[in-house]
């Protein structure tokens, strides 16, 4: 399993999670701090921007961990709507490409998989992830101007 985090630009941070292990909220806290020292690194300019960030309400995103340390490293948790299976982040760019792509495919190692995966994010446009982003926007908005229905009446 992987944790693909992202922004408007590119791929920011991959957490592979080792093999027998679960995601809960310790190791999710740690992630975050992994996360942040790559935003650091890779996006200096936002050192002194509130971030916004977004995930969804997985146990280990909501536990006090994982608040505790977003809070912590003052990001600004952008709210996932409850029952709103239509703004997953896993939803939008660039994962439904990436699981076309994957589809079919056999790995004899996770070294394998994992490249395979590097590999296909290294090779998307640079406005693919922004276009990701705009699209999110478009339906976080739509969401909450419906007041959470998800056909327009």
């Amino acid at each position: 399993m992987a944790s693909v985090f992202w922004d408007a630009e590119s791929i920011l941070f991959i957490g592979y999670l080792e093999k027998g292990k679960t995601i809960a909220g310790e190791y999710y806290s740690n992630l975050l701090t992994r996360l942040d020292g790559k935003i650091r690194e890779k996006r200096p300019g936002l050192q002194k921007q509130i971030i916004i960030f977004y995930q969804d309400n997985a146990p280990a995103h909501r536990s006090v961990l994982a608040v505790g340390k977003l809070r912590n490293l003052h990001y600004e948790l952008l709210a996932h709507p409850p029952c709103s299976p239509d703004l997953v982040p896993s939803d939008f760019c660039p994962f439904p490409e990436l699981k076309l792509f994957l589809a079919g495919q056999r790995f004899s190692s996770n070294q394998e998989a994992i490249a395979a995966v590097e590999g296909y994010f290294a090779d998307l446009a640079k406005n693919h992830y922004r276009d990701g982003i705009m699209a999110l926007e478009h339906r976080w908005n739509k969401h909450i101007s419906l007041k959470g229905d998800y056909v327009e009446k």
